[in-house]
């Protein structure tokens, strides 16, 4: 049965604690409900997976709590990326960067602008999250959307932090700093302009 935590520091602290030990909860952030994991248990994404019946080869975004918590010796965070934090962390902007293992692996980061979102990545630290919805079905806007999305699934989703409504909207601009002029995968409330006042970008395609 999925439990309903208040946003108080004693909601927060079960919260993390629930994360630690490699289960699934679900909070408010700035735009939607999310769902995730900790970070520190990767052995924990796939019932994400399973809750959200995503399809596997869809990768999951992580939120942190600040830059501090971006690890430079596993991911390259260079002058583009300390900006671009300084300008638009926390809020509406993710950046996928390359790993510095050499290999091809990428990650999307972002920190929310939600004051319980960034109270849960403080306590339990950074966290893999995507929407809290079935896939293809309509986003959770609240505690109770979340509840009645996984009603079918009450134990895959160990509790959900109450922050009350969110107020929905647009989805991050998802910015590609794999690459050099840096290139906007998804539009968003980051807009190009205001990504061109800080790092170069590569001209949009010609549909």
């Amino acid at each position: 049965m999925t439990d309903r935590l208040l946003a108080t520091s004693d909601g927060l602290a079960e919260a993390a604690t629930i994360l630690a030990g490699g289960g699934l909860v679900a909070f408010p952030t700035d735009t939607v409900y999310g769902v995730g994991c900790a970070a520190s248990r990767p052995d924990a994404i796939e019932a994400i997976f399973a809750l959200k019946r995503r399809p596997p080869e869809k990768q999951i975004a992580i939120l942190l709590g600040g830059i501090g918590d971006l690890h430079a010796d596993a991911w390259v965070v260079d002058r583009r990326v300390e900006d671009l934090a300084g300008r638009f962390w926390p809020g509406a902007l993710s950046l996928v960067l390359p790993s510095r293992a050499g290999n091809d692996r990428t990650q999307s980061f972002r920190v929310p602008d939600h004051d319980v979102a960034l109270g849960l990545l403080k306590a339990a630290g950074p966290m893999f999250v995507t929407s809290a919805n079935v896939s293809d079905e309509p986003d959770t806007l609240d505690a109770d959307d979340v509840l009645i999305a996984f009603a079918t699934q009450p134990d895959g989703l160990a509790a959900v932090l109450d922050g009350g409504r969110v107020p929905g909207g647009v989805p991050s601009t998802v910015l590609d700093l794999t690459v050099t002029p840096a290139r906007i995968l998804r539009p968003g409330p980051v807009t190009a302009q205001m990504l061109a006042e800080v790092v170069e970008l590569a001209a949009a395609p010609i549909d």
